[in-house]
């Protein structure tokens, strides 16, 4: 069953729906692209990341110089080295952090498949078939990844970036439409909020 935005949000955001448009389209060719260009998708991904990496790396040191009377302080400063070390690592050697990335996810796709699978015959809650089948799929793919790894890490990153996207924006061309075809309150219901 579908639930409603509630009236007054939808008020709110029924002008922005253009822009929500915008975006969604802009989300779906975007990831048409990366879907046609995998292996850049997956290098732009990976210098993503670890720019991402960097800044969390300086934005922890700086952190810890702010609570530097804390116990904790070491810690800080020795998580926002190694963030800024990895990131520098992964930045400058690209190929090599696609496959390190692809490596992490292999691992985590792994593990969280292998516990989902086991909690849902474990525990056997209602319709806990879908929990399993969500199991089933996530080990199927964390394998997959360990199967073909190395070669895995030049295709894995930009395919599930670029289906991402094309999901993500999709998503929000449909709940723009949806926003733009909810009638308008009527003015004196508008007025009383």
């Amino acid at each position: 069953m579908a639930t409603p935005l509630p009236i007054f949000e939808s008020e709110v955001i029924r002008p922005k729906w253009g822009w929500l448009l915008s975006l969604g389209i802009l989300m779906v060719v975007l990831g048409a692209i990366a879907l046609f260009l995998i292996p850049a998708a997956t290098l732009g991904t990976a210098l993503v990341l670890g720019w991402l990496l960097i800044i969390s790396g300086v934005v922890e040191m700086i952190h810890a110089f702010q609570v530097h009377r804390w116990g904790g302080l070491f810690l800080h400063l020795i998580g926002g080295v190694l963030g800024i070390f990895i990131g520098l690592l992964i930045v400058t050697h690209p190929v090599a952090g696609a496959l390190a990335w692809t490596l992490l996810f292999a691992c985590f796709f792994t593990v969280i498949g292998l516990f989902r699978i086991i909690a849902a015959a474990r525990v056997k809650f209602p319709n806990w078939g879908w929990a399993l089948f969500d199991g089933i799929v996530t080990l199927a793919l964390g394998i997959l990844l360990w199967m073909q790894w190395p070669s895995s890490g030049i295709w894995f990153l930009g395919l599930a970036v670029g289906i991402s996207l094309i999901l993500r924006g999709w998503t929000y061309i449909m709940f723009a439409i949806a926003i733009h075809r909810t009638p308008a309150l009527p003015i004196e219901v508008r007025r009383a909020a």
